[in-house]
């Protein structure tokens, strides 16, 4: 460590989108487009959810509500200043600026793992153990759950800002990515981050793969359950209300999974960058429409909601 090099940074240099101007003037609109799309996607669910009384007390659709407002808060840390940063000549961001996007990001980045995990709980409930669910999964067990999603990722995300806050760095500060993540800003630091490392990777290992395996060890038992129904419609119809959260929890932990835990995960690659945007972007994105798009609880729902309201 050269602590000459030390120096008080008051801003940080992104350069992940390190591509020619013309480029960037393509991923300007193509960003900006997903970030509406996800605004109006996620802000419809979470209205039509609160709106209809049927809806809001099924828990399927109470965590629903609870991960469209996750999935508006992950693209609303990350895309406007990356939409910026694509617009400006001058890609920073301010030293504190960076610690809260920082917050923000592993706040709502964790509450969507933790809701995924529930949800597929949920799931595992309804069709495993049909005759208790609505003892199981009562309007107060479902507060609890989403209540407890969202103070695990606040203690989360305060534990690691926290930490990051006390970090110094090199001058200049130059973030090779589009965002303030953890990796990528501890790779300009001139500080020991072995503390840091380690919690990486022991709490944020269990945290984070701990959720996956609810989820997986859940659709275990879902599937099993599944085979042995005796009517091949039971099947169809049992399958179907697991296959959107399915896509969902694959597409979120596997680009997830590949940024966090793969070997050198320090080094931020092209790819990286890539996956990070998978699961900032596209994922918050394509979410509303995975869950609606055949779903016909919700275009019932819609249809009570705008003849309420506009007849």
């Amino acid at each position: 460590m050269n602590h000459k090099n030390i120096t008080q940074v008051s801003e940080f240099f992104l350069h992940g989108f390190g591509v020619q101007p013309e480029v960037q003037r393509l991923l300007f609109p193509l960003f900006l487009s997903m970030y509406l799309f996800t605004l109006l996607g996620n802000g419809t669910i979470i209205l039509l959810v609160h709106s209809d009384m049927q809806l809001f007390h099924t828990p399927m659709y109470f965590f629903l509500s609870h991960l469209a407002l996750a999935d508006l808060g992950l693209a609303t840390a990350v895309v406007p200043k990356a939409l910026q940063n694509l617009w400006s000549q001058k890609k920073t961001i301010s030293y504190h600026g960076c610690l809260a996007q920082l917050y923000f990001y592993i706040i709502f980045g964790n509450t969507d793992s933790c809701l995924l995990a529930f949800m597929a709980y949920d799931r595992y409930v309804a069709i495993c153990c049909p005759l208790k669910y609505s003892t199981i999964m009562s309007n107060k067990r479902c507060f609890q759950l989403v209540t407890l999603s969202w103070a695990i990722s606040f203690f989360h995300s305060l534990i690691y800002t926290m930490l990051m806050s006390r970090v110094d760095f090199c001058d200049p500060g130059e973030i090779p990515h589009f965002l303030c993540d953890i990796y990528p800003v501890l790779d300009v630091s001139c500080s020991d981050t072995t503390v840091i490392d380690l919690l990486m990777m022991t709490e944020g290992v269990v945290e984070v793969l701990g959720q996956f395996v609810l989820v997986m060890m859940s659709y275990v038992f879902i599937f099993y359950a599944i085979i042995k129904m005796p009517s091949a419609t039971r099947k169809r119809k049992a399958f179907s209300t697991c296959i959107s959260h399915i896509c969902v929890v694959v597409l979120f932990y596997a680009t997830v999974s590949f940024v966090y835990f793969k070997p050198n995960s320090k080094l931020p690659e092209r790819k990286d960058m890539v996956a990070a945007m998978m699961y900032t972007m596209v994922t918050p994105l394509l979410n509303p429409f995975i869950y609606t798009l055949r779903n016909n609880e919700i275009k019932a729902a819609m249809k009570r909601v705008f003849r309420k309201h506009f007849y």
